[in-house]
């Protein structure tokens, strides 16, 4: 799916309508559209940065293209400030969102990976399926850390899945990979 530019507001605000309104403990927005290139089923992450340090303080979303990607952008928005790597320690809070930025990814279709280490590194992003575990990293992971693709599929395997660093090597493991559709990054206070 590629989305035209000019439907990117309307799922940049309705992510921040929907983010607002849970960190004011109201319940989300209804957003509803009649646009049918955002009523098309698709997985998406939302993400949350720092602006200056480019720090995250949140990513959270769906794999599955099972939601209409403006009701996927809105459910993810509402998870983005429950992001486990965060809570009860340091979640987001209604008083930093001028200092932050917001990012939508849009997911292309899962597709198998021909074997391990035959993906895109800078270009495709990975989800391992091992027994009943799964991780996943996006394409801009690999893009900001530089890590070579042996140390993604690690990380990704200890991080994410908490399996040793070698997991991924596995007979059983799966790897699926995807692309993106960036939309933004933005401030989140225009």
């Amino acid at each position: 799916m590629l989305l035209p530019p000019q439907h990117h507001p309307t799922l940049l605000d309705a992510a921040r309508a929907v983010i607002r309104s849970t960190l004011a403990g109201q319940p989300p927005p209804e957003i509803h559209t009649r646009e049918p290139a955002l009523l098309q089923p698709a997985g998406c992450f939302v993400s949350l940065h720092e602006q200056l340090t480019h720090r995250l303080r949140g990513c959270v979303g769906r794999m599955e293209a099972k939601d209409a990607l403006l009701t996927a952008v809105c459910k993810a928005s509402s998870g983005v400030l429950c992001d486990p790597r965060f809570r009860n320690r340091d979640t987001v809070r209604a008083d930093e969102l001028p200092s932050l930025e917001i990012e939508i990814s849009i997911l292309s279709p899962l597709r198998p990976a021909p074997g391990p280490l035959e993906f895109d590194l800078l270009n495709d992003g990975i989800f391992l399926k091992i027994g009943g575990r799964s991780g996943v990293f996006l394409p801009q992971v690999a893009r900001e850390t530089g890590w070579t693709k042996e140390q993604l599929l690690s990380r990704l395997c200890t991080e994410k899945m908490d399996m040793p660093p070698d997991a991924w090597r596995l007979p059983g493991a799966q790897l699926l990979i995807f692309g993106t559709q960036i939309v933004g990054p933005e401030p989140f206070e225009s």
